[in-house]
């Protein structure tokens, strides 16, 4: 099989498909397929042993589309079945104008994605779907719509984004929930180890991810000023970074907070490995790769019970929830979990267990056999 396989984002991008795509492109390269991958990039890639073609992001916007586009479609050509993470209009665009099937991966609303890049909207994943718009607005979704119905197949990391996508008319035959997988660990150090690598001391969470609007880490410096003696260390950048340093200064939590910048995929393991738990203060999610990350090296995760994280994190059995957006519930649930030794050696125990059934090789294969389905005999 000839599976051409495109991401918005590329190691060293920091977040979720940046992750996922490289996973499944050596998965299918080390199960003998023919791997080629499409993304943007503001530098070239580092070399993999498949090619990674890619789409200078300094372009214009307009520009970059229409380069992306054509760069889908070109490769597609050549390709048995398209496999995107992301660039949904431009793979779309690529795959049909090539006649080239394609699978694709769903991670959260594209439409209300747009729209908050564009300005055009404020709200939650949830409160998207019930806003009317405007004319804008309604093109987006009428775009989106589009794309997704001629996709072959729609995977959906948790049950809540598979519900919505049905919502919006698109076959449920069609659509199916495939778990983001636990990943494949590299050889780690000890807890205290790891935390001496990273300088980590006295009660740390710790956060790896893209620092955007999403991911309301106001909430979360909110809730950690609320608390005693406890550290939170960030690894990632993003559009809110500046204002986060901001914030941090203003709440008075300078030496409590760090920000590491982007890091590579093993540091962030480290680091979730070192810390006490994972905090995930989130305004609206999927089903977010690190949360799997994190209980795969044993570490509990304190998350606001947003989208599809409580179909991962069981309250008091590996992590604790809280509403989204109430930084007081959070730090009750803060300062819960380091006042209660037992609570957090119950937690830690269950971690790993919790996502054993998110075996890469389980998952990866689900792929391949849905990706040879939509590409349809040799």
């Amino acid at each position: 099989m000839k599976a051409l396989i495109v991401s918005g984002i590329w190691p060293p991008d920091v977040g979720g498909p940046a992750s996922h795509a490289p996973e499944v492109a050596r998965f299918l390269h080390e199960r003998g397929h023919s791997v080629e991958v499409v993304t943007t990039a503001s530098v070239a890639p580092a070399a993999e042993p498949y090619p990674v073609r890619w789409v200078d992001r300094r372009l214009p916007v307009g520009v970059r589309h229409a380069v992306g586009a054509a760069l889908v479609a070109r490769r597609a050509a050549a390709a048995d079945v398209v496999y995107t993470t992301g660039m949904f209009g431009r793979s779309a665009a690529g795959s049909r104008l090539a006649g080239t099937p394609y699978v694709l991966k769903l991670t959260a609303d594209p439409a209300h994605e747009r729209a908050r890049r564009r300005g055009m909207s404020e709200g939650t994943l949830e409160e998207f779907q019930h806003e009317g718009g405007d004319l804008r607005i309604r093109a987006l979704r009428a775009a989106r719509d589009a794309e997704l119905r001629g996709a072959a197949r729609i995977f959906c990391p948790s049950s809540y984004l598979r519900d919505l996508v049905v919502e919006w008319g698109i076959p449920a035959s069609r659509v199916e929930v495939l778990p983001n997988p636990a990943p494949p660990l590299p050889l780690l150090p000890g807890r205290d180890e790891a935390r001496a690598r990273l300088g980590l001391e006295g009660p740390t969470l710790a956060f790896a991810g893209r620092l955007t609007a999403q991911k309301a880490l106001d909430v979360a410096l909110e809730a950690l000023a609320r608390t005693a003696d406890v550290s939170l260390v960030l690894a990632g950048e993003g559009n809110e970074r500046e204002a986060l340093e901001r914030r941090t200064a203003a709440l008075g939590l300078n030496g409590r907070v760090r920000f590491l910048g982007p890091q590579p995929r093993e540091r962030v393991l480290e680091l979730l490995r070192g810390a006490d738990a994972l905090v995930l203060s989130s305004s609206w999610e999927n089903f977010p790769h690190t949360v799997v990350e994190s209980l795969a090296v044993g570490t509990p995760v304190l998350a606001t019970a947003a989208g599809g994280v409580a179909e991962v994190v069981e309250d008091g059995r590996n992590g604790l929830l809280v509403p989204p957006g109430d930084a007081e519930a959070l730090a009750a649930a803060i300062s819960r979990f380091f006042a209660d030794a037992g609570l957090r050696e119950s937690l830690r125990e269950a971690a790993a267990p919790s996502v054993a059934g998110y075996a890469p090789e389980r998952i990866y294969s689900r792929l391949e056999a849905a990706l040879h389905e939509a590409a349809g005999p040799a």
